[in-house]
């Protein structure tokens, strides 16, 4: 099967029990200040989970777009991406384990034909200082599913000293089963929901840890080893329990939160031990082959240079699609590290051209028939990727020259120098090291890494300051910030036009901060007209409710929402807040006041520019 079919698969199975479809968000959280990008399916379904209703009811599948910026330095090997689909499905205090682990191991071993007897998996070990009992339930799940496939199943103790054990279900501690947000510990926030979790492995054959070429072949096997013969390719969360004063206790309604990697199913379903052997990535090899004049091999010297390229570009291209321009700042920074990555190990396999859009143009053409916006925005998606290549070649220059004249005036590069010109002017180390290394010198990795440490507890000293108190924490604040946000997007439509669309937000007890759509810098005189415009409809008092609304009604009442994009798919209903009768009516699913007159008076703080084509604005009530 390709990603398609495997996507189509799981979506029809899961809807045929019952769950409506919903459409992939976008990669920018939407009032979600607690993080940059989307990075796992179940983010945009916090708020359901913790106990808000759903729009379209208690049984929710997707496949969800995400991106984890953490492991960029992980991209080379045969399995970790940085964009990925993720295919979820949730209940919202409906079915529980026993019906979600039947069907999950039927659409497995049935719909897209997985060998049972290569299947494997972990459970909840228990944890007796949080009183957390071991999972025994699921076990015995377990081994009913399997023993209808003629499996018997041993369940042991998760060793890695012990290896498999002649096991098949595996007891493991909360670093590897148990789920929230910042997992089983004291630092766990009051009212964070979690659970015990149970994993799924793919076991693709002990032959790969045998090969003559593994590292690991004299070493014990097992599910969590990195010796290439098994695959994670799917999480189930049973989200039975929230962090209280008192401790952890059962939740009312106990929710199930499924998310397993469409392109690690994919890579299962064709037995290829090699994520970017599959369908998804075919078009891209194929133009680097041509770029390189060089072909893709799992085993060869080129595969990491292949891969860092065909993960980078194809998240950037979908970065870009949501909003994100490359730059220095928050999300941009990333997807300018990305491209930058790119380029690089382009050079390294020997392409002479300028090659991202060329790259960026295979992966639109690969996603765009489920994801409509790549074709819409493709024009700007290229040109940025392009634009971006150029500057970067261009630093490469600059870095280069900058090397030549610290090598002359010392005669050497230092761990301190290397992090300059990383930091100063993006070269990255791995250059900085090939060029020490011409000269007959090696850097000192570890002063480096110290220097490099530095500046990333400054940067996430200042990140905590920048996303503390959030709209996750639904103060009473930050809930008139949002309800500001909404004003103030009205407002900027009304003073600059219908073109102006919200391109992220991030919200905190203190300010809001709102990205929109719009290619010139705001005067004094609109500055002032958005403030009073605004101003002027929290003094009339407007109430603020919601209404539950179908998608073609939400779009005759004038409602604000990227539609096609977002919305296309759901055939369902959508949520929608009104602000007076007629003043702002935007998809929303967060909290709000219940009056604007609750906000107080609204200034605008800051305007500035985030990138080509989107300003940002900085405001406060007081």
């Amino acid at each position: 099967m390709n990603l398609k079919d495997v996507r189509k698969k799981y979506l029809e199975y899961f809807e045929k029990q019952g769950h409506k479809i919903v459409p992939s968000a976008s990669l920018l959280p939407e009032n979600d200040p607690t993080t940059l990008f989307t990075g796992s399916g179940m983010q945009p379904m916090v708020p359901y989970l913790l106990g808000q209703p759903h729009p379209l009811g208690k049984r929710i599948a997707d496949s969800q777009k995400c991106f984890r910026s953490q492991d960029i330095d992980e991209v080379g090997d045969n399995r970790h991406t940085t964009f990925f689909e993720m295919l979820g499905n949730w209940s919202l205090g409906d079915y529980f384990k026993k019906e979600h682990i039947k069907w999950m191991f039927e659409f497995l071993t049935k719909e897209i034909g997985l060998d049972p007897k290569r299947l494997y998996v972990t459970v909840f070990r228990g944890n007796e200082v949080f009183g957390i009992p071991r999972d025994t339930e699921s076990v015995e799940l377990w081994k009913k599913v399997f023993a209808e496939s003629g499996i018997d199943s041993l369940d042991v103790d998760f060793s890695e000293r012990d290896g498999m054990q002649n096991g098949r279900i595996f007891y493991c501690s909360e670093e590897k089963n148990w789920w929230s947000r910042s997992g089983v510990s004291e630092k766990m926030p009051i009212g964070e929901p979690g659970g015990p979790d149970s994993e799924m492995f793919w076991d693709f054959g002990v032959e790969l840890k045998l090969h003559e070429n593994s590292q690991y072949k004299n070493e014990q096997c097992h599910v969590n080893c990195d010796c290439g013969r098994f695959l994670e390719i799917g999480n189930n969360v049973f989200m039975e329990y929230l962090k209280t004063e008192k401790g952890f206790e059962t939740l009312p309604n106990k929710n199930i939160d499924f998310g397993g990697g469409l392109e690690r199913i994919t890579a299962a379903q064709n037995n290829t031990p090699d994520i970017f052997l599959i369908d998804a990535f075919a078009s891209t090899r194929k133009k680097l082959e041509e770029l390189s004049n060089r072909s893709y091999d799992s085993i060869s010297s080129d595969a990491k240079a292949f891969r860092v390229i065909m993960d980078h570009i194809r998240a950037a291209v979908f970065l870009i699609a949501d909003g994100i321009t490359p730059s220095n700042k928050d999300q941009g920074y990333f997807a300018r590290r990305l491209i930058r990555r790119a380029v690089r190990f382009g050079q390294k396999i020997g392409i002479q051209e300028t090659f991202c859009s060329q790259v960026g143009n295979e992966v639109i053409e690969t996603y765009t028939e489920h994801y409509l916006n790549l074709e819409k925005q493709s024009k700007t998606i290229l040109e940025k990727l392009d634009d971006e290549e150029k500057k970067f070649l261009k630093t490469l220059s600059k870095g280069e020259r900058e090397f030549d004249k610290i090598f002359s005036e010392h005669g050497k590069i230092s761990g301190q120098d290397a992090f300059l010109l990383y930091a100063t002017y993006g070269f990255p180390v791995e250059l900085t090291e090939e060029m020490a290394q011409e000269k007959g010198q090696e850097i000192d990795k570890q002063i480096f890494s110290q220097e490099f440490s530095k500046h990333q507890e400054l940067s996430r000293a200042g990140s905590t300051e920048k996303f503390s108190g959030g709209l996750a924490d639904h103060s009473i604040e930050t809930v008139k910030l949002h309800t500001a946000t909404h004003m103030l997007n009205q407002a900027l439509r009304m003073v600059l036009g219908d073109h102006v669309f919200q391109r992220g937000s991030n919200i905190t007890h203190q300010r809001l901060r709102f990205d929109f759509s719009h290619s010139d810098r705001l005067t004094d005189e609109q500055i002032k007209k958005v403030e009073s415009i605004v101003n002027e409809n929290i003094q009339k008092n407007l109430p603020v409710h919601f209404e539950i609304l179908d998608l073609e009604e939400a779009k005759q009442k004038g409602s604000i929402g990227v539609f096609d994009d977002k919305y296309a798919q759901l055939g369902g209903k959508i949520k929608v807040f009104f602000i007076g009768e007629s003043f702002s009516k935007e998809v929303c699913g967060g909290p709000h006041v219940e009056n604007t007159g609750e906000l107080g008076h609204f200034s605008i703080l800051k305007e500035e520019s985030v990138g080509a084509g989107v300003r940002r604005i900085k405001a406060s009530l007081t």
